[in-house]
């Protein structure tokens, strides 16, 4: 089993990074254990456990994947994973006996803690967060494991029996850091027609009594997406909606995490909401879903909160259309040029 904590690996992490941040930083290589996907459209998960004894903080995470191998990863913090295997598949699409020969379950445990912690595609470069910000994990925080989840849409490359080590080298500090960082996921079910413009549409309120403040953001769709934006809306007394732009993207340029536009706070009462404008040429609808033949809308706000734990809620999700729009949930003052145009 490849559960290795990291206190383990300090001692190894002979590259320690530059300390231009005023502490020392080390570098843990977090990468698929030399995997060959035998079928397309494979999800592949593996997990290291952390030490339970004292956290660590990721400052920065740095890529070690292409896009020609890799068509995106995801970095799951998990209170269990999802398999005790040291590789599984952890697409939705997996079926319980699995072609592919792995044991086929979800990235973390069903039932227990799960959050995002890091995505990755279409070769964007290396993030690293703003001083004293960090990711809390091991020690008394919620994440016990991290979990590396790999999508391999084609596998062309691995037919002569190549093998992959694609993953993320984290960048940690073993001092304890005043800004806690987190990842909030926005994004939608649905369907978009044949021949269509559909608006994919998210919101949830803000109702943890904490001040956030958002410093990034990422957007992913797959090949229909045209723009993803997302928003802090704001009510004034008088119920009208103020929409505060925190990040627009084309999703098809490299998927990383920007500086958000706008630099706000989030507070108990506020509303995120998120659109992706997707187009369709096909002839058939489309559904949301983990293939290239599905598609995907999703606005993540990676933010800090001071002296506290990040926000419990991780996620927020609707049905999406047709049952879901910004205009059925009430708001008003909908920004819908803006939202939908670069």
């Amino acid at each position: 089993m490849r559960f290795e904590a990291l206190v383990a690996l300090v001692a190894l992490a002979a590259a320690a990074a530059p300390a231009a941040r005023g502490y020392g930083v080390n570098k843990f290589s977090f990468l698929m254990p030399n995997v060959r996907p035998t079928v397309p459209e494979l999800y592949l998960c593996t997990p290291v456990k952390v030490d339970p004894m004292r956290p660590y903080y990721i400052v920065g995470f740095e890529p070690n994947a292409t896009m020609a191998t890799a068509h995106h990863m995801l970095l799951y913090g998990c209170s269990e994973p999802g398999s005790a295997k040291p590789v599984w598949n952890c697409g939705e699409m997996a079926a319980a006996s699995d072609e592919a020969g792995y044991e086929a379950s979800s990235p973390c445990k069903q039932g227990t803690g799960s959050e995002i912690v890091y995505a990755w595609a279409r070769d964007a470069p290396t993030l690293s967060l703003p001083e004293d910000v960090g990711f809390k994990v091991g020690g008394d925080s919620d994440i016990k494991y991290l979990v590396l989840q790999v999508h391999y849409a084609h596998i062309d490359k691995f037919k002569d029996g190549s093998t992959d080590d694609s993953g993320i080298f984290l960048h940690y500090t073993q001092r304890p850091l005043p800004r806690l960082a987190g990842v909030v996921l926005l994004g939608t079910g649905g369907r978009i027609a044949p021949h269509a413009e559909e608006h994919m549409e998210t919101s949830c309120e803000m109702r943890e009594h904490k001040v956030v403040h958002p410093f990034a953001y990422r957007t992913h769709t797959h090949a229909l997406g045209k723009v993803v934006s997302g928003y802090r809306v704001r009510s004034d007394r008088h119920g009208e909606d103020h929409w505060t732009l925190l990040g627009k993207r084309d999703p098809l340029t490299p998927q990383m995490f920007y500086p958000v536009l706008n630099n706000v706070t989030i507070q108990y009462g506020d509303k995120l909401a998120a659109r992706c404008t997707m187009e369709s040429t096909r002839d058939d609808y489309t559904m949301i879903g983990a293939t290239n033949k599905d598609e995907m809308c999703n606005f993540y706000l990676m933010y800090w909160v001071e002296g506290t734990k990040p926000l419990d809620v991780k996620y927020c999700f609707t049905e999406g259309p047709p049952r879901y729009h910004w205009d059925s949930a009430h708001f008003n003052h909908i920004p819908d040029e803006e939202a939908s145009a670069i």
